[in-house]
């Protein structure tokens, strides 16, 4: 029963792995910029590691990073093969993450709207959540306001 839980737990060191590696042992010059491993997808006879990995920085570094990343994959895929003692070390495709730029896309378009929404109503933006929206109001007592003993 353990067996189809296999990928995911050899996936997870995999990501650790070669956010290590990334992090400390990468060489390679054109492996520049901030490179984030997201996710590890291996297939069910761990043959494969589709290794997903946001670039941050323009269009230019980020193609000059994965060109950089395909070099060290043959050299990554030895040395998780002795790491991780694994009979068969994984063929490492590394592929663009796109997430984090989605999600980020999203919230700048949310905010837009809110924007928008604010102009047209001409309402004051509500309080946001855990802030004390009564503020100023009336203050609570303080120490000075307690009977003395």
């Amino acid at each position: 029963m353990g067996e189809p839980r296999r990928p995911d737990r050899v996936a997870e060191s995999i990501r650790e792995q070669v956010a290590t590696f990334l992090s400390e042992g990468a060489k390679d010059p054109r492996i520049r910029g901030f490179v984030t491993v997201t996710a590890v997808e291996m297939t069910r006879d761990l043959r494969h590691a589709n290794v997903f990995v946001s670039v941050m920085g323009d269009e230019a570094a980020i193609k000059a990073t994965f060109q950089g990343l395909a070099s060290v994959a043959s050299h990554l895929r030895s040395m998780l093969g002795k790491t991780l003692r694994l009979r068969n070390a994984p063929e490492i495709h590394f592929k663009a993450d796109e997430s984090i730029a989605h999600a980020s896309r999203i919230e700048q378009l949310l905010a837009q709207i809110r924007t928008d929404r604010d102009a047209v109503t001409g309402d004051v933006p509500a309080p946001a959540a855990g802030t004390d929206a009564t503020a100023g109001e009336h203050p609570g007592p303080s120490s000075d306001d307690s009977p003395a003993q």
